[in-house]
């Protein structure tokens, strides 16, 4: 970082960091020297060679030292001060590296410079020995499409190869040799290729020796689902593998996968697996077999070994083309007597050093055995001969799983192989994998494994899951031979159903794993392992990388690689170390090991070790001391001169450099091959000082909680006894969380030791940057464990644990830092348990000595303070938990029996309780006694045997008035009663209301726990709120028994949003006012016998449905209405069954109290009738219409349900029939049949329509001189039986008139109904902004102009009605307004009357003159909400005088005005209102008039027809118009043409067109105006023609008329004069657009009658 944005005073002490100091490696003797020349430049970075080193400042330059062959001018000499790199000035270079010979950097933007020897490539410059300055590496991804650069993090070299890590955490690597992990045998590699093998992976820090490289990678997240493969990806040999004994069942998956051994061609083809004999010391047996050669190995003893090294069963690259692979030619043996020898040799020679082991090096957790109890026989004494003792009895190492013994010859190797083998068709095999025998199929047990493979571990079959941690990565398990009969999967479940533990291994925490290094990592290794430096426990070399399966789950955090050595630093900050021990550099005893073993750093704290280097043939160690200044330890090779005689021997163990613990506080050590290198901080004013200490005090603190999670946990979690099965899963839930805290702190642990070896910024420091993860994981953690003591945990657990426990006295004693003897074992157990909190005050005391460190004005210094104040605080909350959960755990003490334990719950905590008889009930009997107790969570009133809970969320309290009488008194209100407590005293009083008051209100948000920084000084609340969301269950009241409500509330009633849910299943979803639903809801009611529910969307008061509505019952019967107390009340429509059910029918109109009753219209689709008429109780009633399908009429009256009285029956021929009926279509008594040609019948009728009827009467047949009379006379009275329109749809519009506020239609006040109005607006609008379906834009901006009421003062204008008409457009538009609902419902009545069979043409005048009445009622409307508008048919005065010198239209003025009053200027309904109304209804309206004029328009028609085929000449002479007015020339698409004599369709063109649009139009008013622009339109044409004024005659006017009414061709005209006949202003009749009107009309008889000769 930049010096800048530090500040001041670290500015000072940062020239005491970053000192160098060097010295000879090969001693431990030897005085670090300080590198001179550096003129106090900060060194962040060094990287050492054989005989050079590199140096990277904090401005990013490179400083190279040391011999420098490469440089020209430096090939003999050697710098003794460091010189620049010159090339790489501005570039802000990284990170370096170095290898044996050769350099390498890494800029700012991922950029790789390499320079030094290239004889190799492991610069990655072709064709050059030597690279003389830094020169860039591209490195690019060729998978990419276009090739993007590669941008590197970190590199390391070794001495022919180097190796980077990209961004991506993937490996690429160049140079020579097997090291490089690459596919490929022709070297050098001088273009960086990726290592595939490991793509895929995260690898977290790469690491090369010598002729070796290492990766450090994290595991691949526990993939709860994916089961394991069966097979090996590499070697396709099955991964677990079961043997049946007569007397045990041996189940193991530790696998050997030979992988990445070279081998000779003719091997490749047929080669079959051999399981290798190995020892501790990692020298292998490996017997190779041809198919030819099937003779078995080994005769009569058989041994298999299998090591659990084998490539990491999840490896991500799946078997790819390296499957070929297997071991070597030389390793076989010729001999079989020879094979044995070695064998008992081995054995011999390793057994009791396996013993050994087994006790001594497993410091960290129980071995395998101890776990596994007795199941595994325990090892014998070493008298027995060692073959036998290996045979009979299993026997585990560190490196090597003893896999299955077998009797002598009870299975040949031949056997043996086939059983792991696996033929190549099999899925699994590799095509290169080699065929083994063919016999293998028959063997049944291969077949058994095959399909009873453990499904992977994560089945946990026959493995207990706390083994997860357990040291080597394979499992076993012994059974009594009983079970040896059962088969495998039997024994699954039996294994399953005991397990219930938890994994103590946290599992993949995304958040901490993504801020802090991971834990769960592996270590890979591939190249030369000739002295075992790969770990593999061979001296094999490895092509590819491999896993090193003994370091599973040691938590590795950091690898150095020396010459032919490894070492690995864990988290538990100890240190593995393997390979080469030639100088005694692995830091334990004096033989090489191929297996991973701790070194032994003899540090005064125990296992302190936080930072490791290793050099050619020596490793250094950084180690904590006990004034937490890191201590250097040197193990390798000691050189001391005598006499000039050069003595060389070893370090027994790592030995302490005194020396370097004078010159300051050590970050950082390197090692190279001649020199050794430190990195040296001065303790400028106690900061390096603390931040060591933080570091080592963490990392010891892991330690510690590692060890209670391994010694202490994992076996309590073991025990067998541990009480009912909800203490043990309090138990596996603090373990769990026990786990995370200490994963977590480990992985703290290792940033800080990574912060220490960098900048050491203060705000860098995780514990600043990610608090949050601390603090939750802490209170997460609290929680647990305070739960658990509050169920008397821990004296649960103190009786199945003693006896484990005494034994382990002192280590119980160590960990919990008592050492009195008598301590009780459940206090000891506490303390363990809570012993992590302690550490919050220590975070909190570092932080602060750090916070000193910088000026009290700079950001650091407050981000450092208020972080220590934040865990100081924290830790002070979390003890105020503890002292609660004891107090609590007192309570349950000392109340016990069965209502405490009812009562005793994890969660619950004891705020307290009136048994001092501080509080009581008011007016209780004088021996009732009534205890109250108040939890956290509950206040709960104990009386004898009884108890009552009241949940905090759903009670209010108030301290009572002392006025009421009520001294000290308490009012407690919860939603089913209501307690008046008295308290003993005053202070007892403000004590109760206080806690139950804080009680509740913490109730209410939730968590107790802690707010983060600043919130320290936040008075809390001292009165909950009175209005709260909560959830609460009903007990007693009638209706809501046992119903859950989750919503609002107020003061003990739900008020507000909630949802209401019933033990039948009954749901309310919807608003609720004090206690009872009011407002929108949604409201469902299962069928218990359909299967399906009632549902109810709608309005609500009271608790009841009121207010529009919509009722889906589970039948298919749909209602759509308004309700009233629960009951249909008011308009509704029901729809009964779908189109294709049974009988489909709807019925829309007025109901009262659940019944249909007053007008309405019923449709019977099945029977094709429809009824419209009065209702009584469901049943038609009064009188009349009916209309069928077959064109059948009936007017008249009806009682219950049938046609009964006097009425009037029509049949599609137009014979009628009047008089009396007694049942539906059936005459009974005196009526009058008249026949279509006027004969007519009086008399006596009996007998059903249609199907014969007897007739007792007399026939007439009038005179032929009454024709006069065309139509029978009962037509003409049509109408007079049926209800009267006024008295159709009252509901409709007494709804409007309510919502409006109006009691009965114009009463009420007008003011009043304009609130109402803007009320429904606005609500209407919210409930529709919480619906999905969103306003559309226009609809918003309707609603929005509907907010502004037209206002009028003084004289109504014409401006005021356009106002009141414009008003009225919007108003109808949204189904929002009063009005606008209004004319919605009456469209919706009048199209379910008039549509389908309803489309009669009898009832035509029914529906003009509903339309009639609906003006009128709507004009009431109005009228009321406008009182100036003036009444029907008054005048409005115009403003400007009308000019009365205009002459009439027929004065030929073609601009000329009518003398009659303009259209608008008469108040009338229909002008006001049809322009709204009709438009709507016009459909079903025109289809009426279309059906009655049928006939008429028909022969209208074919005369139109007809007469159009003439020409215009023609047809014009025809129609008699005066030649005068014949157009001489028209205008034919713009062009001006004579008229000739065939010209057709031109004359007057314009007038038709014009005409032609009245079929576009819907009001009269607009019809007529069409009507009066055709006249225009013609008048302006003959003026064209005579060119000079005239006046028409109507004699004159009426041909040409009838001309543009014939070339117009309108279809239905009879049905448009019709109409405008019946709807237009009556006004308007004697006016000039009546004449007009009258002309059309004319002109239409005329068409009809005129003869076509």
């Amino acid at each position: 970082m930049d010096s800048q944005e530090r500040s001041s005073e670290e500015a000072e002490g940062a020239k005491e960091r970053g000192l160098v100091y060097v010295w000879k490696a090969g001693s431990c003797s030897a005085t670090p020297e300080r590198l001179p020349g550096l003129s106090g430049k900060t060194v962040l970075q060094a990287a050492l060679g054989i005989h050079h080193g590199l140096l990277l400042t904090e401005g990013g330059e490179v400083y190279s030292f040391g011999q420098l062959p490469w440089r020209p001018g430096l090939e003999k000499s050697c710098a003794n001060s460091p010189i620049l790199e010159n090339t790489l000035l501005g570039h802000h270079v990284i990170t370096v590296a170095a290898g044996s010979f050769h350099n390498g950097a890494v800029t700012e933007s991922g950029v790789v410079y390499m320079w030094g020897n290239n004889a190799a490539g492991q610069c990655a410059v072709p064709n050059q020995p030597c690279v003389p300055e830094p020169q860039p590496i591209s490195i690019s991804d060729s998978e990419t499409s276009p090739l993007l650069a590669v941008r590197i993090l970190q590199l390391a070299c070794g001495e022919e190869h180097t190796l980077a890590l990209s961004l991506s955490r993937e490996i690429w690597a160049w140079g020579s040799g097997c090291q490089l992990g690459l596919i490929t045998t022709t070297f050098p590699v001088t273009k960086p290729q990726k290592v595939e093998h490991l793509a895929g992976r995260v690898v977290l820090q790469i690491a090369c020796g010598a002729y070796h490289s290492l990766a450090l990678v994290q595991c691949l997240p526990v993939q709860e689902m994916k089961p394991i493969p069966e097979r090996c990806n590499h070697c396709s040999q099955l991964l677990i593998t079961m043997t049946d004994k007569e007397d045990h069942v041996i189940i193991s998956d530790s696998h050997c996968c030979p992988l990445g051994v070279a081998l000779s061609d003719n091997q490749a083809e047929n080669r079959v697996f051999c399981p290798s004999v190995e020892t501790l010391e990692g020298k292998s047996v490996t017997g190779s077999q041809s198919e030819d050669s099937q003779k078995p190995l080994v005769g009569e003893h058989t041994l298999v070994a299998l090591e659990s090294d084998g490539a990491s069963v999840l490896s991500s690259n799946d078997g790819q083309e390296e499957s070929g692979m297997s071991s070597p030619g030389n390793a076989q043996f010729p001999d079989k007597k020879e094979v044995k020898e070695y064998l008992i040799s081995l054995s011999e020679h390793s057994l009791n050093e396996r013993l050994e082991q087994n006790i001594c090096t497993e410091s960290e957790q129980p071995s395998q055995e101890e776990q596994l109890g007795a199941c595994i026989p325990g090892p014998p004494g070493t008298g027995t001969s060692a073959l036998n003792s290996l045979v009979s009895s299993c026997v585990s190492a560190v490196g090597v799983r003893v896999a299955a013994t077998y009797e002598a010859g009870a299975l040949s190797l031949k056997k043996v192989m086939n059983f792991y083998g696996t033929p190549s068709g099999e899925p699994g095999s590799q095509p290169g994998s080699g065929s083994p025998g063919p016999e293998a199929l028959k063997d049944s047990r291969e077949e058994q494994v095959r399909l009873e493979s453990l499904q992977g571990k994560k089945s946990s079959s026959l493995v207990d899951i706390r083994e997860e941690e357990s040291e080597g990565g394979s499992r076993r398990l012994s059974l009594p031979g009983l079970l040896s009969q059962v088969s495998p999967r039997l024994l699954r479940k039996v294994g399953r159903a005991k397990m219930r533990t938890v994994a103590l291994t946290p599992t993949y925490s995304g958040e901490a794993d993504a801020l802090l290094p991971s834990l769960r990592t592996e270590v890979w290794s591939w190249g030369k392992g000739k002295e075992g430096q790969l770990g593999h426990g061979d001296v094999l070399p490895r092509l590819q990388p491999l896993c090193v399966k003994s370091l599973d789950g040691k938590e590795v955090i950091h690898l150095s690689a020396g010459g032919h050595h490894s070492l690995a630093l864990t988290a538990k900050s100890q240190v593995y170390s393997w390979g080469s021990n030639v100088s005694g550099q692995l830091g334990h005893s004096s033989s090489p090991t191929t297996v991973p073993r701790l070194a032994k750093v003899p540090s005064v704290c125990g296992d302190g070790v936080w930072g490791t280097a290793a050099g050619l043939d020596y490793s250094l160690f950084l180690a904590d001391e006990e004034d937490f200044q890191p201590g250097l330890y040197y193990s390798g090779q000691e050189t001391t001169t005598e006499d000039n005689l050069y003595e060389n021997s070893c370090t027994k163990s790592p030995v302490l450099l005194l020396s370097c613990s004078k010159i300051g506080y050590i970050s950082n050590v390197i090692a190279g091959g001649d020199n050794c290198l430190l990195l040296v901080d001065k303790n400028v004013m106690g900061y390096i000082a603390s931040l060591h200490e933080l570091a080592s005090t963490e990392r010891r603190f892991y330690f510690k909680l590692s060890e209670i999670k391994s010694q202490i946990l994992r076996p309590l979690l073991g025990l067998d006894n541990l009480g009912n099965a909800n203490t043990v899963q309090l138990l596996q839930e603090m373990a769990s969380r026990f786990s995370k805290l200490c994963y977590l702190i480990g992985q703290h642990g290792a940033s800080l030791s990574s912060f220490l070896h960098g900048v050491k910024e203060a705000r860098s420091l995780a514990i600043l940057k990610h608090s949050s993860l601390f603090l939750d994981s802490y209170t997460e953690y609290c929680t647990s464990v305070t739960n658990f003591l509050v169920m008397g945990g821990f004296m649960l657990l103190a009786k199945p644990a003693i006896g484990f426990l005494s034994k382990n006295q002192e280590l119980l004693q160590k960990l919990s830092e008592k050492n009195d003897e008598n301590l009780q074992l459940v206090e000891v157990l506490n303390d363990l348990f809570f012993m992590p909190f302690r550490r919050l005050h220590n975070y909190a005391k570092t932080l602060l000595k750090l916070a000193i460190c910088f000026e009290a004005a700079s950001p650091e210094y407050q981000q450092l303070h208020d972080s220590g104040s934040c865990y100081e605080s924290l830790a002070l909350h979390l003890n105020r938990k503890r002292k609660e959960a004891e107090y609590t755990l007192g309570f349950w003490k000392t109340f016990p029996g069965k209502m405490t334990d009812s009562l005793r719950k994890p969660e619950r905590r004891l705020i307290c309780e009136s048994s001092n008889r501080g509080l009581s009930l008011q007016h209780a009997g004088r021996f009732s006694v009534n205890w109250f107790i108040l939890f956290n969570d509950a206040l709960v009133h104990a009386q004898f045997s009884t108890h009552h809970i009241f949940p905090l969320s759903t009670l209010w309290v108030e301290a009572l008035s002392e006025e009421s009488g009520n001294v000290n008194g308490l009012k407690i209100i919860t939603p089913e009663e209501q307690l008046v407590l008295v308290s003993s005293t005053p202070q007892e009083k403000t004590k109760w209301l206080r806690a139950i008051s804080q009680a509740v209100d913490q109730a209410l948000k939730g968590t107790s726990d802690l707010l983060l920084v600043g919130a320290g000084g936040s008075v809390p609340r001292q009165e909950p709120p009175i209005s709260r969301s909560a959830k609460y269950t009903f007990y007693k009241d009638p209706r809501f028994k046992d119903a859950v409500y989750d919503g609002r509330w107020l003061s003990g009633k739900p008020h507000g949003r909630g949802v209401l849910k019933w033990a039948d299943g009954r749901m309310y979803s919807g608003t609720f006012r004090t206690g009872l639903e009011d407002g929108f809801g949604e409201y469902r009611v299962p069928n218990r016998a359909l299967n399906k529910d009632d549902h109810y969307v709608g309005y609500w008061k009271e608790g009841k449905m009121c207010g529009h509505g919509v009722y889906s019952y589970a039948t298919g019967e749909v209602y759509e209405g308004c309700f009233q107390d629960n009951m249909r009340h008011g308009h509704g429509l029901l729809r009964s069954g779908k189109l294709t059910s049974s009988s489909p029918s709807m019925f829309i109109g007025q109901w009262t109290m659940d019944k249909k009753s007053g007008y309405g219209v019923f449709d019977d689709i099945t029977r094709g009738e429809k009824y419209m008429g009065m209702w009584q109780d469901d049943l038609c009633q009064g009188n009349g219409v009916v209309v069928t399908q077959f064109g059948l009429y009936y007017e008249g009256a009806f009682s219950t349900n049938k046609m009964m009285g006097t009425g009037i029956l029509l049949s599609e021929d137009d014979t009628v029939y009047e008089g009396e009926f007694s049942d539906n279509w059936t005459l009974s008594g005196k009526g009058t049949l008249t026949l279509p040609n006027g004969d007519y019948i009086e008399g006596l009728f009996s007998g059903e329509w249609g199907s014969g009827i007897k007739i007792t009467g007399t026939y007439f047949k009038p005179s032929l001189y009454e024709n006069e009379k065309d139509k029978p006379k009962a037509l003409r009275k049509l109408g007079v039986l049926a209800v009267p329109p006024d008295e159709k749809w009252k509901a409709v519009f007494e709804e409007c008139w309510s919502q409006l506020g109006c009691e009965s239609p114009g009463q009420g006040d007008r003011w009043k109904a304009w609130d109402n109005i803007a009320v429904a607006l606005t609500t209407n609008r919210r409930q529709h902004k919480d619906s999905p379906e969103v306003l559309s834009r226009s609809h918003t901006q309707t609603l929005e102009s509907l907010e502004f009421i037209p206002q009028h003062t003084g004289a109504f204008t014409l401006e005021k009605y356009e106002n009141i008409k414009k008003y009225l457009i919007k108003a109808c538009d949204t189904p929002l307004h009063p009005l606008g609902k209004l004319v919605e419902t009456l469209v919706a009545v009048y199209r379910m009357t008039y549509v389908g069979v309803g489309s009669n043409r009898r009832l035509l005048q029914e529906a003009v003159r509903e339309i009639k009445s609906y003006l009128k009622r709507i004009f009431q409307l109005v009228r009321f909400l406008f009182p100036d508008l003036p009444e029907e048919g008054s005048t409005i005065p115009c403003l400007a005088a009308e000019t009365k010198g205009r002459r009439s239209f027929c004065s030929g003025k073609s601009d000329s005005r009518s003398e009659s009053p303009e259209p608008g200027y008469v108040v009338t309904s229909f002008g006001l209102l049809l322009p709204v109304l009709l438009p709507r209804l016009y459909p079903p309206l025109f289809m009426l008039y279309a059906l009655d004029n049928e006939r008429e328009e028909d022969i209208y028609w074919e005369c139109v027809l007809r007469l159009n085929k003439q020409t215009d000449l023609a047809l014009l002479s025809f129609l008699g118009v005066q030649v005068k007015f014949w157009p001489g020339t028209v205008s034919i698409l713009g062009e001006s043409r004579k008229v000739s004599s065939n010209t057709k369709d031109a004359c007057f063109a314009s007038a038709v067109e014009c005409l032609q649009q009245i079929s576009t139009t819907f009001t009269p008013a607009d019809k007529l105006k069409v009507i009066q622009q055709t006249f225009e339109e013609i008048s302006q044409n003959v003026l064209e023609t005579l060119q000079e004024d005239f006046l028409w005659s109507m004699d004159d006017l009426f041909p040409v008329f009838l001309y543009v009414v014939l070339r117009a061709r309108i279809r239905n005209l009879g049905s448009e004069v019709h109409l405008i006949e019946d709807l237009m202003d009556p006004y308007l009749q004697h006016g000039e657009q009546g004449i007009m009107f009258t002309t059309l009309k004319a002109c239409y008889y005329q068409i009809q009658h005129e003869k076509l000769t």
